[in-house]
């Protein structure tokens, strides 16, 4: 039996593409950023969809870990543990 730990990311509509589909994706990795590459590597052309070139978010992607904003915790340092669940959120343009 396995002992890797895993996340589960919440892929929304616009990424769909790149995921064949898939609304969900688990991964495993310690930090934001392992986790971003580990999404990368099941689905190449993910990571450029969400983040700069220098790795950190685009302006208009918030990511949540169990609810909570990367923003305000660690960027992509921010710890992820096994069983945690991480939603990728395109921000939506208007109103105030």
């Amino acid at each position: 039996m396995e002992e890797k730990m895993s996340a589960t990311v919440r892929i929304p509509t616009p990424l769909r593409k790149v995921t064949n589909g898939e609304d969900k994706a688990s991964v495993e990795g310690n930090t934001m950023s392992e986790v971003v590459e580990a999404l990368e590597n099941q689905f190449p052309g993910l990571k450029d969809r969400i983040c700069e070139s220098t790795g950190e978010l685009r302006s208009f992607v918030n990511v949540y870990i169990n609810g909570e904003d990367i923003r305000f915790v660690d960027g992509m340092s921010s710890s992820v543990a096994s069983g945690d669940e991480i939603s990728i959120v395109p921000a939506v343009a208007g109103g105030n």
